[in-house]
């Protein structure tokens, strides 16, 4: 394309893999996206119906989460990973886990926590995107054996799961955590971030208030 548009050549593809033969010529080329040869290894993995269909004004706590996974790179270079749940009626958050890895443990790592510090609504959704680890088999089955229906964002629709890229977004503009030297020192600072937004970041959208006083307000608002 570019000889015969910038240098009027007509070529066929062939003889220029013969040229690029002759003189070790190399191609770099993209890599492939990981997700992407993940999720063509097996046909069974599933994708769902965009239940919530961005519908983010809830006032139930604990009915309609979202999830998503972030990069974080730190240590001039290396690069970990956060897998966050919120809470989209409070904003809080109410799972999470850091890895170095994108193991599967490390997502369903962060289901137990929300299962293991939340009571759940009936038919509470948990809504993500259609990477690899939430249309896997071991996902569905960890998310149907706590009574949680999945939702997910259309292809190529970021804005389908916004209340967690807004959180991803407000973590990485707070957060200094390319400074961290070393993986320890990066949970840390997560950690300590998470205590931060969920009991002292207070919040124009929610009356004023942190996460936490805004799940107490309106539980008792609903009660």
């Amino acid at each position: 394309m570019c000889l015969k548009s910038d240098y009027n050549i007509v070529m066929n593809h062939k003889k220029i893999k013969r040229i690029k033969n002759k003189y070790n010529l190399i191609t770099k080329i993209r890599r492939r996206n990981p997700y992407k040869m993940i999720i063509k290894k097996t046909q069974e993995h599933r994708t769902f119906d965009n239940i919530l269909d961005r519908n983010f004004d809830q006032t139930i706590p604990r009915k309609v989460f979202c999830t998503d996974i972030t990069y974080l790179y730190y240590g001039s270079g290396r690069k970990a990973y956060l897998q966050a749940i919120k809470d989209i009626a409070t904003k809080e958050i109410v799972g999470f886990e850091v890895s170095n890895n994108l193991s599967m443990k490390f997502v369903l790592s962060s289901i137990d926590k929300l299962k293991n510090n939340t009571t759940l609504e009936n038919n509470a959704i948990i809504h993500s995107d259609q990477g690899s680890h939430y249309t896997s088999p071991e996902y569905i089955k960890k998310i149907k054996s706590l009574d949680l229906i999945q939702s997910m964002s259309r292809k190529g629709n970021c804005i389908d799961n916004a209340p967690i890229e807004s959180f991803f977004g407000h973590l990485k503009d707070d957060v200094n955590y390319e400074e961290a030297k070393t993986f320890n020192e990066l949970n840390d600072m997560i950690y300590k971030y998470m205590d931060y937004y969920n009991n002292h970041r207070y919040q124009w959208g929610i009356k004023k208030m942190t996460p936490v006083q805004y799940k107490n307000h309106l539980m008792i608002q609903n009660a």
